[in-house]
């Protein structure tokens, strides 16, 4: 069985006007953490899939706990494309393990 990693990046900009939109977002961010996602960013996620097939599942998890307001974006990328991203300012900050690698050594 061949892997095909792909890299699922969120993109999400909710409301916190009102006690219920903050509950809403608190709720969505730790959906995403809960289910393996990375921040990148501030309102930037990211998850390594082993295929389509657990992207597309990724995914419709993030669907089914959408908050009822607010803009969410999806964009569904190889592996290889995401290695290419160029860092223009700051660097990678490598405390998290966000490898796909089978066995980690700490």
């Amino acid at each position: 069985m061949t892997y095909r990693y792909m890299r699922l990046l969120l993109f999400f900009d909710l409301p916190t006007e009102t006690g219920q939109d903050r509950r809403a977002y608190s709720r969505f961010r730790k959906m995403l953490l809960k289910n393996g996602f990375l921040m990148m960013q501030e309102s930037v996620y990211c998850k390594l899939a082993v295929n389509s097939g657990a992207a597309e599942a990724a995914l419709e998890t993030v669907r089914k706990n959408k908050p009822e307001r607010g803009l969410i974006q999806a964009l569904l990328i190889t592996e290889k494309q995401y290695s290419r991203m160029e860092f223009i300012l700051g660097t990678h900050v490598g405390d998290v393990l966000d490898t796909d690698e089978r066995y980690v050594e700490l």
